[in-house]
């Protein structure tokens, strides 16, 4: 399986104006100057602003995530990781929404199935999401997924059979 975002995304490095290869230097110097930009109070006293505009308090909690994120080696690396995965040339036979897995209790642990054309699953556990980062949340008939990135996803899933693969797109609230 393997962790994907969605490519439509801008991506932090976008966000902080910075090479996917730049030092943390680079990107704490481009986070100071995005900061600068970005951040409420600042604008609302160049502007006289009463209220601070929804789009600016978006692009300042955009800059402050990706500053988190690329700032701590171990978040960076586990990013660049889905950036690359992203970018993988994977060919799947159809893409899943949530909403469409069949969902079965296996004790604690939540079994994601979608039949495959030949006859046999593709399958994901509630676990397995989870070593992901994702937390697999049930209520009553729906099923949802909180991740902390709130980053929209995918995971693909290979049949216990045969050779196809799926995209299990996974959108978080």
């Amino acid at each position: 399986m393997t962790l994907h975002t969605q490519s439509t995304c801008e991506t932090y490095y976008d966000i902080l104006n910075v090479k996917n290869d730049a030092s943390i230097e680079d990107i704490r110097q481009s986070y100071r100057s995005a900061l600068l930009q970005s951040h409420p109070d600042k604008l609302h006293k160049s502007s006289n602003m009463t209220n601070v505009d929804e789009d600016v308090q978006n692009r300042f909690m955009k800059v402050q995530k990706a500053w988190e994120t690329l700032s701590d080696p171990t978040s960076r690396a586990l990013y660049d990781h889905k950036l690359r995965s992203l970018h993988s040339d994977i060919l799947v036979a159809d893409d899943v929404a949530l909403e469409d897995m069949m969902v079965e209790h296996t004790g604690e642990v939540l079994q994601l199935c979608h039949q495959c054309r030949c006859g046999d699953y593709f399958m994901i556990s509630s676990s397995e999401l989870e070593e992901m980062g994702f937390e697999l949340c049930k209520d009553d008939d729906a099923i949802s997924v909180q991740h902390p990135d709130a980053l929209p996803g995918c995971v693909i899933l290979s049949c216990t059979s045969c050779s196809l693969k799926i995209r299990l797109l996974v959108s978080t609230p």
